[in-house]
């Protein structure tokens, strides 16, 4: 299962950041022709991006997938609900982790595999404020032993 170079992976960099992912799903998305088109250039934004449950179904609000430049009047709305498609036992999973408190479902990419759109989900808790500073301090520390690491091993001829 490789991924093709040609098609691009759309991160989602701020959910790491703001959530602690306790667990991710695979999920497909139903997309209009031209919506496709543009995930293909790389052309998407997960800014404010979330999943709900609704009926029995879950959907996808607020993902902006710019309109396809070449799409004339078939193209769609940026930011129209899409819905995933999970199998019944993970809808179910997912409905009962998010009925308890402080839990939420969040996009965390958007690739594609065997020629079809897939989502990762993650099911997120949000971090507190010293959670963050926790996170972003760890960064910097590993970030400055990568530096340091890197100087030592140092060849001269």
């Amino acid at each position: 299962m490789s991924e093709s170079s040609s098609t691009p992976t759309i991160k989602n960099r701020k959910a790491s950041h703001d959530y602690h992912i306790d667990e991710t799903y695979e999920a497909g998305i139903v997309l209009q022709g031209t919506e496709v088109k543009s995930l293909r250039q790389g052309k998407a934004s997960f800014t404010d991006t979330f999943a709900y449950l609704q009926k029995g179904e879950v959907w996808l609000r607020d993902l902006y997938i710019k309109p396809y430049e070449h799409g004339s009047y078939y193209n769609h709305d940026p930011r129209r609900p899409r819905k995933l498609l999970l199998s019944k036992k993970q809808i179910e999973e997912l409905d009962k982790a998010i009925s308890q408190k402080g839990y939420t479902i969040i996009p965390l990419k958007i690739y594609f595999k065997r020629g079809y759109a897939k989502v990762l989900l993650g099911l997120a808790r949000g971090k507190k404020k010293y959670d963050k500073r926790e996170s972003i301090k760890e960064k910097d520390i590993k970030k400055q032993i990568d530096r340091n690491v890197k100087g030592s091993y140092k060849i001269n001829l």
